[in-house]
Order: C-alpha cells, then sequence, then structure tokens
C-alpha cells in the first residue's frame, strides 16, 4: 500500500494484469482495429497480453495509435527545442492545455521518438469515471487530479498530488507534464494559473523557491494547432462566460470531446520545449520578498515562454483580421486558406450570432494578439 494509490498510475507490476482484464473490452477492441487495420485481431490481442510495462505499452501500441491519428486527421506534426534537453534527465513540461488526449500524448511520441524520458501526466479524475477509460489512463503513466473536493479536502489533495510530482522527478527520474491552468484553454489566451505553483511548492519544505524550482527543472511548453478540432464544443462555455452565466456540463460532453480532440481535423501541430527555467529564479528572489509575489513572477516567466514560442499559423492571422475588419496579416495567408476559413467557421457556427463569431474568432486570434505585445509580428 502506498499513500499514493488513489492518484498514482501502474506500477509495472501491475500492468500485464490490468491489460488482460480490458483486452476485450469494446473500446480497446475500437483502439487496436483502428491503429492496426490489416492485423488480426488475435494476433494484437496476444501481444497484448504478454505487456508487462507501460514502456512496452506505450511503445509497442498507444505510440502506433498517436501516429494513426497524426496521419488521418493532420498535416503533420513537428518539434522543435527538445534538441537542448538532456535525454536522461526528468523535467517538468508546464504547458498551455488545447487536448484532453492529445497534448501529452503527442509530447511522449516526440520524447519516445528522440530517446527522451517519458512523462507521466496529470488528468483531472472527471475525465476517467469509466473503468476502461480510468484503467487506460493509468496503463498511459496518468495520474490522477482529484476535482471538485472541498477545501479542506482540496488543500489535502494538493499536498499529496505535490509529494508525488517530487517522487517522480527525483526519485524516480521520471519526467511530469502538467497544464499551466486547471482545464483547457477556451479563448486562446494561454496564462499560468498561480495556484498550480503553489501546489508544486507544498514539496519545497526547508529551502528557499528558488533552489526548490531549480531543482524541479520547469520546461515551458508551447503547443499548438492549425485547427482546433474542439473549437465549436468550446463555444457554449464561452457563451455563459459571456452572459455570466454558469456553466454545467452535459452528460457525456467531457467523453465527446476527447473523440472529437482525436478524430477531428487538426492540420498542422507543432510542440516546441522552452529553455529550462533556472538564472530567472535568483533575479525573481531579489526584487520580491514575498512568496506570492514570486509565485506570480514565476508564472509570468513561463507565460513568456509558453507565448512566444507559439507556433502561428495562417487560420490565427485570419481570425485577426476577420476579427478586427483589416488585412494586416494578409501576407501570412493565402486567399484559399482564407476562403477554407470561413468555410469552417459558417459551417460550425450561426455566423449571424455576433456573439459567437466574435468568441470563435478571438479563440484563433488571441494568440496573435498576445505575441504581439513581446515582438513586431
Amino acid at each position: 500500500m502506498s499513500k499514493f494509490d488513489d492518484i498514482r498510475s501502474f506500477d509495472d507490476c501491475e500492468v500485464n494484469e490490468a491489460v488482460k482484464s480490458i483486452v476485450r473490452h469494446p473500446m480497446m477492441k475500437a483502439l487496436m482495429n483502428f491503429t492496426f487495420p490489416e492485423t488480426d485481431e488475435k494476433i494484437w490481442s496476444e501481444n497484448l497480453k504478454e505487456t508487462h510495462s507501460i514502456h512496452d505499452f506505450q511503445k509497442n501500441f498507444i505510440s502506433h495509435t498517436i501516429r494513426k491519428i497524426l496521419e488521418t486527421s493532420s498535416q503533420g506534426l513537428t518539434h522543435s527545442g527538445f534538441d537542448q534537453l538532456d535525454k536522461n534527465t526528468a523535467y517538468l513540461f508546464v504547458s498551455n492545455h488545447r487536448d484532453i488526449i492529445l497534448d501529452t500524448s503527442l509530447l511522449n511520441l516526440i520524447l519516445l521518438e528522440n530517446g527522451h524520458v517519458m512523462t507521466a501526466s496529470a488528468i483531472g479524475d472527471n475525465l476517467v469515471q469509466q473503468t476502461f477509460l480510468h484503467k487506460l489512463a493509468k496503463l498511459n503513466r496518468n495520474f490522477l487530479v482529484q476535482r471538485g473536493l472541498p477545501l479542506r479536502e482540496q488543500l489535502k489533495s494538493s499536498k499529496l498530488m505535490s509529494e508525488y510530482i517530487f517522487q517522480l522527478l527525483f526519485l524516480e527520474n521520471r519526467s511530469v507534464w502538467i497544464a499551466q491552468r486547471e482545464g483547457r484553454t477556451k479563448d486562446g489566451n494561454d496564462s499560468t494559473q498561480q495556484g498550480i505553483l503553489k501546489m508544486l511548492a507544498m514539496a519545497s519544505e526547508g529551502i528557499s523557491l528558488a533552489e526548490f524550482f531549480k531543482k524541479v527543472k520547469i520546461v515551458p511548453l508551447s503547443i499548438s494547432y492549425e485547427y482546433d478540432p474542439t473549437d465549436v464544443l468550446k463555444m457554449p462555455q464561452l457563451l455563459a462566460k459571456h452572459n455570466d452565466e454558469i456553466y454545467v456540463k452535459a452528460k457525456d460532453e467531457d467523453f465527446n470531446t476527447m473523440m472529437s480532440g482525436v478524430l477531428g481535423q487538426k492540420k498542422r501541430i507543432h510542440l516546441h520545449a522552452g529553455k529550462v527555467l533556472e538564472s530567472e529564479y535568483d533575479e525573481i528572489a531579489t526584487q520580491y520578498d514575498h512568496k506570492n509575489r514570486q509565485l506570480q513572477a514565476i508564472a509570468q516567466v513561463i507565460d513568456d515562454s509558453i507565448i512566444q514560442n507559439y507556433q502561428l499559423w495562417p487560420t490565427n492571422f485570419i481570425a485577426y483580421d476577420l476579427l478586427h475588419e483589416t488585412h494586416q496579416f494578409s501576407k501570412n495567408y493565402t486567399e484559399k486558406e482564407k476562403q477554407l476559413f470561413e468555410r469552417r467557421l459558417e459551417m460550425r457556427i450561426d455566423v449571424s450570432d455576433d456573439v459567437l463569431k466574435e468568441g470563435f474568432l478571438a479563440m484563433y486570434a488571441n494568440p496573435v494578439i498576445n505575441k504581439m505585445k513581446y515582438e513586431n509580428l
């Protein structure tokens, strides 16, 4: 028994039993038939039953699934910055968050193909309520972020997660991925919640924040999709926010969003690993005495890296020009690309609804607006 049992992923000694328990599940069959359409079910089924580690499960099965997703619903994955990372070092990737499944899956595919330490990744327990999804998440080295707890339980849960991340990084030499905020960014504005850093810092007992975060080795990760496959699914929540209403998710909304993210068209995708944060902490410690001000400043440094290294696509520039009724960035896209984006807009929302239209365009335009604060585009 471990105090982390409620949130941790499977240990390798548990993998074979877990795999065998879901190998006949209809969703596993659908997943494997999608991944290996030319392979007889008996073959992949027997191969699965011989799997005894998370690494083998990810390498021999899930990595092929992700490649198939890229093949069928994207125009390719590119990356940069990873050559600056040491292949045997564990890092904490703090990332902007666009897609529930793909953000971490694409990162791990890049890490696997380039010989780096793959990550354990945080996922909200609300997303894995079904037994099959829960087991699949744990087989992919996901650990659970407990949602919807009373305040006192939240603090206890945050402390536990902080200790677990500390154990992964320093005792198991396992990289970790966490989103910079709770939930996916809906409006294209990527900003780091101070609470995420405060949770991490709960494991910093006995040393300064600067020394702790130096040990943690934060790598800001910028993820950008040319098309957000879940863009239209984010609109009801943005509409509720505009109307100052409380948004209540539908029963199967999270699952439908996950499936749309996997199957929907994404066009080009780029991931950039920023420089490991290090000297910044000393400057922040010198500048600010108060812990909260230091955490605010660290969050800003992460934001600076994510926004500046975010890959802008023609869709972002088109949305900016449409939103502001200008041709400022027309050199960054073709007329055909603009027509295709306008067609997508018309097919996905009621363009006569100004609030919907503005929200949809802003989702794509905001990364341009944010990047303009740092450089002339």
